[in-house]
């Protein structure tokens, strides 16, 4: 057990350390998205009239396109997006001051890919199929070193009140228990129920075997959730009719789904047969209590304005398969209990990340101390291959994120590539902090390793309010004051993070390197 926690901790931890700590950054997404979009706040207008603005706009400009779009803004400062649809298929799109009814410039905020790349790095690390694959079996092997510690650390819990400071290994053997028990229920759940959520992927074969290969996924999930068919599509009547009242169909949708309405759908506008859709989606900071909070929708037929379809409102009929995988997925992305529960999970994520963070750290120092000499005559030069594997693992990982929102911020605003070249920026940043931490480590001290990625690390967190004023003009007075609490937090926890790293840059250069020692040989008795 304690060879199989070892290794199984070591070669693992190395990429669950960057998966974890994205998937942590990826539990504020939206507020990442929100800070790296730094799209202009608008005046505050009190009861606007959006709709009738957006409805007036799309009537005078397209009144023969075959469907309409809104989304409606989200937040106080916030522009709404108008689409439409015309007749040769071509589609269209303005942003719109919903209190002024102005159409403003475009593009309206930067084009990035925001907190949905760390989720993407997260659960693929952008691999595609094959990287779903590898993170199910990185998962399987975290279970497994899990286990494993447990049944190792007999006493794992009453070390836990146990923390020796400066004591070398043995410090980092505390910190390394403390940090399992305090996150240990927490891992399980996450990543038990990471496993379940993509359980499709993982094994694809029974369900295709079923219902066949393309759509069989669509039609396994219309079958287990046991719901009515979804409406046909409307189709032209060629009989004219009047437009809805659509800031009064709005309010209806409102009451009906108990929940703000935010995007409307209209199909067919100006005929007799147009029907309109609204949406109301959970938001991340949806402090709603129930597990299973579904997305609402309402569909109103135009002419009459008769309801349609209302879903979300109350758990549709379904089996308890469908009612467990919804749970475990609600479980791993946190969409319950508002920003509460979001901080709980970005903590319990940070000490999971810690926890392997100082597992993998522990191999090397008690290996500093006696070398093992596992692989022979090749054992040094393995022993400097995992620690920089560990620079690259923890402090390259964190230096490659900050990377990611510099790039952001600097990369040309109307440049068409530039969502993919912030992911490419986060990629190219963690390879090269693995190229240098491997020569650092090879040819100096894989102290050397450390000290300079998280100095980098650090400083550039605490730089990052600076860069954000001087790109964009915005900054953390300026969210305070227009209440725009979520990208104010982004820059505070970028300071508190440069904080943090510059505590452990500040500990690796007081801490006295060892030399190794050759483990010692058993004495050849004398003939």
């Amino acid at each position: 057990m304690s060879w199989l926690h070892t290794w199984c901790g070591l070669f693992c931890g190395w990429v669950l350390c960057a998966i974890f700590l994205t998937g942590t950054l990826s539990v504020f997404r939206e507020p990442v998205t929100r800070w790296m979009q730094a799209k202009p706040l608008l005046p505050v207008v009190v009861n606007s009239n959006a709709m009738e603005q957006a409805s007036a706009y799309l009537a005078t400009t397209a009144p023969h396109a075959s469907s309409w779009q809104v989304d409606l803004p989200g937040r106080p400062g916030d522009a709404m997006q108008l689409a439409w649809k015309a007749d040769d298929g071509s589609r269209h799109n303005v942003i719109m001051d919903p209190g002024t009814g102005n159409v403003l410039d475009q593009p309206w905020g930067r084009a990035t890919q925001g907190g949905r790349h760390f989720m993407a790095f997260h659960y693929m690390l952008h691999g595609g199929l094959p990287g779903y694959w590898l993170v199910g079996f990185l998962s399987m092997g975290m279970l497994v070193a899990l286990v494993s510690g447990v049944v190792v650390h007999k006493r794992i819990f009453k070390d836990f009140f146990t923390f020796r400071p400066g004591k070398g290994q043995r410090s980092w053997l505390d910190a390394h228990n403390a940090t399992a028990v305090l996150s240990l229920p927490f891992l399980f759940m996450i990543v038990y129920t990471g496993l379940s959520v993509f359980y499709v992927s993982y094994m694809p074969w029974p369900m295709e075997a079923t219902y066949g290969g393309k759509d069989a996924y669509e039609q396994y999930q219309t079958e287990l959730a046991l719901r009515p068919p979804p409406l046909a599509p409307a189709l032209p009547s060629g009989l004219a009719a009047a437009l809805p009242d659509l800031a009064a169909l709005q309010v209806r949708a409102t009451s009906l789904m108990e929940r703000p309405a935010q995007s409307m759908t209209l199909d067919l506008p100006g005929d007799a047969h147009q029907r309109v859709r609204f949406d109301a989606r959970s938001t991340q900071g949806d402090a709603s209590s129930d597990l299973l909070n579904h997305p609402r929708k309402v569909v109103f037929d135009g002419a009459t304005g008769a309801v349609l379809q209302l879903e979300g409102t109350q758990h549709d009929a379904a089996y308890a398969g469908k009612f467990s995988h919804e749970a475990m997925e609600q479980l791993h992305l946190a969409h319950f209990g508002g920003w509460a529960v979001k901080w709980l999970y970005f903590v319990g994520g940070l000490m999971g990340t810690a926890m392997m963070a100082t597992g993998t750290i522990l191999f090397c120092v008690k290996r500093r101390k006696k070398s093992e000499m596992e692989f022979g005559a090749a054992t040094a030069n393995v022993y400097r291959v995992v620690e920089a594997c560990n620079v690259a693992a923890l402090a390259g990982t964190a230096l490659a994120c900050i990377v990611y929102f510099y790039a952001n911020r600097l990369l040309p605003e109307a440049w068409d590539g530039r969502a993919l070249w912030e992911v490419r920026a986060f990629l190219l940043t963690w390879l090269a902090s693995l190229l240098h931490a491997v020569i650092r480590t090879f040819t100096n001290s894989p102290r050397l390793a450390w000290l300079d990625q998280l100095w980098t690390t650090a400083l550039l967190c605490l730089a990052l309010p600076l860069l954000n004023w001087a790109t964009t003009g915005q900054h953390l007075g300026r969210y305070l004051v227009n209440g725009d609490g979520q990208s104010a937090a982004v820059e505070l926890t970028a300071m508190a993070f440069s904080l943090a790293f510059a505590c452990m840059a500040r500990q690796v250069a007081n801490t006295v390197q060892a030399v190794p020692v050759r483990k010692a040989s058993r004495p050849v008795p004398a003939r």
